[in-house]
């Protein structure tokens, strides 16, 4: 009897435990083919992938070779680069090992007042900087402090930062990243090697979209490509971010222009034509009417404001004295609008002066 129970019991128990171990590898599998945003999928992995900034990328290497490093100010636009330089320097220097021990990475996200800068900062930057490379390399004897977006932070945080700079200067590497250096004080400019990131060249930026895209499979035009560098203005990484978005609404067609107009929120130009021939026509309730279209439509005036100063200065059918009382209006406009104004006011506002312009003559 006894026997005969434990049979069934002995022969039951290996289905199951074949089926945790399926599931286990199912499982496995899942966690393995999680999908990632493709801007962190193809961030450069080493300096050497860091497309376009030649000189950074020089030094870098040079400090990469002799295992010291300055402390870096690294100031441009964004999406060119400016984090993921530092990053894939920081990995080469340490490993994958010792990366997590040697870098702090605080970003405007974080709290980065002044008793943050007095207490984490300080406490990392005053610990000592030991253990070596799995891999036998030569590790160096400091940790990196990296201050993501420091034009945002208030000045008695920068100051307080200022002595912490120079006291651990032994044992500690500072790395500021911003987009306007004249928001850093003066004090901490000078402490720092300074590297100005430029906006990606219209070459460089349809390259790395079209590895991209033959790496995803993705089918897009080449007038698509160009388009989609010309709307993310030397931003990398807005010009990825469209490419993933467009792929995914596309469910795998190709990717023409007239999806990435829609994708970028970018006004068509058959619509800021049309807004410019009612101003030209001389009747306010027609031009009132293109505006609450424009508006209702979901239409970003500050994207306007940006596409008509293009229309504007590019167009031959207006006088030097026209242009130049429309783009002081625009700027006037794109001022209120960043304060906060009504949108169609704003916009009324502009048209009206536009309509002026025009009708004049």
């Amino acid at each position: 009897m006894q026997a005969f129970l434990k049979g069934p019991a002995s022969i039951s128990t290996k289905p199951v435990a074949a089926k945790e171990k399926s599931a286990a590898g199912s499982s496995g599998e899942g966690k393995r083919t999680r999908p990632i945003p493709w801007v962190e999928k193809y961030r450069p992995k080493n300096v050497d992938e860091v497309a376009f900034q030649d000189e950074v990328v020089a030094v870098l290497k040079k400090s990469l070779e002799g295992a010291d490093l300055p402390n870096l100010l690294f100031y441009g636009p964004p999406g060119t680069g400016k984090t993921s330089t530092i990053l894939a320097a920081a990995r080469e220097l340490f490993g994958p090992d010792l990366f997590r021990q040697r870098v702090l990475e605080l970003n405007a996200s974080d709290e980065r007042g002044i008793q943050v800068i007095r207490e984490k900062v300080k406490a990392f930057a005053q610990l000592t900087a030991s253990g070596s490379r799995s891999d036998g390399k030569m590790c160096p004897p400091f940790k990196i402090v990296i201050l993501d977006e420091a034009d945002s932070m208030t000045s008695a945080a920068q100051a307080a930062l200022r002595r912490t700079m120079e006291k651990e200067s032994k044992t500690t590497r500072f790395c500021l990243i911003c987009n306007y250096i004249s928001r850093i004080i003066e004090p901490l400019t000078s402490r720092c090697s300074k590297f100005r990131f430029k906006p990606l060249s219209d070459s460089i930026q349809q390259q790395r979209l079209l590895d991209v895209s033959e790496k995803e499979h993705v089918k897009i035009s080449n007038e698509a490509v160009s388009y989609l560098v010309k709307v993310s203005e030397g931003d990398l990484r807005k010009a990825i971010t469209f490419l993933q978005s467009a792929t995914r609404l596309m469910g795998g067609k190709e990717i023409t222009e007239k999806i990435i107009t829609e994708i970028a929120g970018v006004i068509p130009k058959e619509t800021i034509e049309e807004l410019l021939l009612g101003c030209q026509s001389g009747s306010f309730e027609k031009l009132e009417t293109l505006a609450k279209n424009l508006i209702n439509e979901g239409f970003a005036v500050a994207q306007l404001v940006n596409q008509l100063h293009d229309t504007v200065v590019e167009s031959e059918d207006y006088s030097d004295k026209q242009k130049s009382a429309i783009v002081e209006k625009l700027a006037e406009v794109d001022k209120c609008l960043a304060d906060g104004a009504d949108e169609f006011l704003q916009l009324m506002s502009l048209c009206a002066l536009v309509m002026q312009q025009l009708t004049q003559n």
